[in-house]
């Protein structure tokens, strides 16, 4: 094991606790859109992770959630997400997560998601395979989209953009066995490289919220990419990952919707 893998996942489990401990109480809840939710655990996590990456590698970069920075150029970057799920968490809802990652000149190179309601430690490193809880994971070897379970979310504009949303919700629950959505985009991919989802998809994620999972779902034996199929790029808005058996079949239905006359994307930038 690595040592940048060795940190992540002592400050994973660190982080854990907090989120632990505080899941079961009533949370104090700031605002940064109408759906948008932080909380004093989200911002003590995140200190504690970049209090604790700052002290063994001083020269990385760090981009996190709460203090996001800009794109890094090159070199090492970690990536942050100290909860990923906010909402869940706000309300108690056992199912969130921390995700922290490790980037070096566009590639993802150690990647760690603990859930600590489930005790669940997602990791991998770079050509070594994922594993969860050190146990080798891979993804499942469901060959078809009919058969297939699959997993998605909706990102913060979803109250303005519903219908847009929606249209691919229904798309992909006439064509896939069935459809799941959890609320930790993080969550979604370990649990595709775990083999318990075939596929997953979704509009508006951060870098900070695939990064990690990136890396675990391709260790694992899956593949990770836009809409369209190509090279997965983090900063990107639309991420599709899958077993890579479905991959293409995926693909071709977002690529199906995304070309239906008059269908627009939403303005982000509103």
């Amino acid at each position: 094991m690595s040592e940048a893998l060795a940190v992540a996942q002592v400050l994973a489990e660190k982080a854990g606790h907090l989120i632990l401990d505080a899941l079961p109480r009533e949370k104090r809840v700031d605002h940064k859109g109408v759906v948008d939710l932080v909380t004093p655990v989200d911002r003590a996590c995140e200190k504690l992770i970049i209090d604790g990456l700052r002290e063994t590698f001083p020269e990385h970069r760090i981009v996190a959630e709460e203090s996001a920075a800009e794109r890094p150029d090159a070199g090492p970057c970690w990536y942050i997400d100290p909860i990923d799920g906010t909402c869940n968490f706000v309300h108690g809802l056992p199912h969130c997560s921390v995700s922290i990652a490790l980037i070096v000149d566009g590639r993802p190179r150690v990647a760690v998601v603990y859930d600590p309601a489930k005790g669940e430690l997602f990791a991998a490193e770079a050509g070594k395979g994922a594993s969860l809880n050190n146990n080798r994971i891979r993804v499942s070897p469901t060959g078809t989209l009919d058969q297939s379970l699959l997993v998605t979310g909706f990102p913060y504009d979803r109250r303005d953009n519903s219908a847009f949303y929606l249209r691919y919700f229904e798309a992909f629950m006439c064509n896939a066995q069935d459809l799941r959505r959890y609320g930790s985009a993080a969550l979604d991919l370990c649990w595709v490289a775990a083999g318990r989802f075939d596929g997953f998809f979704e509009w508006g994620l951060k870098p900070w919220d695939t990064a990690a999972g990136w890396l675990i779902v391709e260790e694992a034996g899956g593949r990770v990419s836009g809409f369209e199929g190509d090279g997965f790029d983090p900063w990107s808005d639309r991420i599709a990952a899958t077993n890579g058996a479905i991959h293409d079949e995926v693909t071709a239905l977002l690529v199906k919707i995304d070309g239906e006359a008059g269908y627009r994307a939403p303005d982000r930038a509103k």
